[in-house]
């Protein structure tokens, strides 16, 4: 079994990130320069997570289902999320992979990459504040 148990775990952890992260001043000039919607398609437990990141648009965070048409869509297993989220796993080494299934202007996809390092601690926070320290262990 994975580190999570079904969807509503996946967006209590990874989606309250994507909350934080696109409620913060200091990211959001950074991630409208990437002006695109990017959704995550999640598997075992399913989950989707679509972020709306548009240059002169409010910021919007969509937990399941949406009325967003995403640009971009990452497919990958929740596991390989979390791992990305606590920064072991290379995006472009996953795709290379086949981890992650990237689909969309490869230009936004590599927009996004450096914009997400700040999170990885963040990540961690949303983790211990769940109460989710036994999914740390096991990745430390």
């Amino acid at each position: 079994m994975g580190y999570f148990s079904n969807s509503e775990e996946v967006y209590r952890c990874v989606g309250r990130l994507f909350e934080e992260l696109v409620a913060d001043p200091e990211l959001v000039p950074a991630f409208q320069r990437a002006d695109t919607i990017v959704q995550y398609r999640l598997t075992n437990p399913k989950a989707q997570i679509t972020v709306k990141i548009r240059a002169g648009e409010d910021l919007q965070v969509d937990l399941g289902e949406t009325e967003l048409v995403p640009q971009v869509t990452m497919t990958m297993d929740s596991d390989v999320m979390h791992h990305f989220w606590l920064g072991g796993v290379s995006i472009t080494v996953a795709i290379t992979r086949g981890q992650i299934k990237a689909k969309g202007p490869v230009a936004k996809i590599l927009k996004l990459v450096p914009l997400v390092k700040p999170a990885f601690p963040r990540y961690r926070e949303i983790l211990e504040q769940a109460g989710r320290s036994d999914i740390l262990a096991a990745v430390d």
